[in-house]
């Protein structure tokens, strides 16, 4: 087993919190979860009676968060606006931990998809920088996420190659994506227990798990509206026994079943981190 020599931001299992069934979380707020994250575009700014709804589950729950648009490889300067945002918003939530997606969506406006950078030295430079920017303002270490992609523009180097020179170069953290792994291999065509081994323990923040859409036996599109399939979790199970029970947050945007199902799957989690030798989840850190 691969030992980390860092500690997480949170342990556990954990829930992306969404709109769409915050209302049901509040009536009975689950003691499967261990924390939540939401993404800060959707929350920043946001009072009245929502904001207190999301008041409601910072002061119950150790919440991360997870970017949508900072567009960390774009050609255009960096937000900063939007990253000075973040921080006073982790500031006024007492929000621990940030991480962004290893991608582009937009140049001087929003494509509203993930984008896939060049796998290429000079990209690995260029993103870098624009990392240690980000973590500069911040004042405290992020995380990458590896990404799902379609259509790759430049694969100079490999993917694992060239997330893992970002991650070195950048010396940030690493969030990684059971379910992207899986999407990926299977549409890129390489092992995907071998792509998950090359990863750094000690950069590890935590996993994401979620369900993808088969399209064909050689498409799976990353939708995160489906229950996760079998290859996901095996491949979890994987990950726990070369890196140990690391916290692995399951995340659903759309299509959502009943509480009761999203909560198995957080269960299922639980169950597999214990029998990877995690028995009594440590305190998570807030900050």
């Amino acid at each position: 087993m691969a030992t980390a020599t860092k500690n997480y931001p949170v342990s556990g299992a954990g829930l992306g919190l969404r709109r769409g069934f915050i209302d049901k979380l509040m009536t009975e707020p689950p003691t499967e979860v261990d924390f939540m994250e939401v993404a800060p575009e959707n929350w920043i700014h946001v009072g009245g009676k929502l904001g207190k709804k999301f008041r409601f589950f910072t002061e119950r729950y150790p919440v991360l968060i997870h970017g949508l648009s900072l567009s960390i490889g774009a050609p255009s300067p960096l937000n900063e606006t939007l990253v000075r945002d973040i921080k006073a918003f982790m500031r006024e939530h007492d929000i621990g931990f940030y991480s962004e997606h290893l991608s582009y969506c937009g140049d001087d406006g929003q494509l509203y998809d993930l984008m896939p950078l060049p796998f290429t030295e000079e990209a690995v430079k260029y993103v870098a920088a624009r990392i240690r920017r980000v973590q500069d303002i911040l004042e405290q270490r992020m995380a990458i996420e590896n990404v799902s992609y379609y259509a790759p523009s430049d694969t100079s180097m490999t993917e694992a190659d060239f997330l893992k020179a970002v991650i070195e170069e950048a010396d940030c953290d690493l969030l990684l994506d059971i379910n992207n792994i899986i999407v990926n291999s299977i549409n890129h065509k390489y092992d995907a227990r071998e792509f998950m081994l090359a990863m750094p323990a000690d950069r590890l923040s935590y996993f994401h798990l979620a369900g993808h859409y088969y399209e064909a036996e050689d498409l799976r599109i990353d939708t995160h509206g489906d229950a996760v399939i079998d290859p996901v979790w095996n491949l979890l199970g994987e990950a726990y026994a070369h890196f140990g029970p690391v916290p692995t947050l399951l995340e659903r945007d759309f299509n959502f079943p009943p509480m009761a199902e999203l909560l198995t799957e957080v269960g299922r989690i639980k169950s597999m981190q214990k029998d990877a030798g995690l028995d009594q989840p440590a305190e998570a850190a807030r900050g």
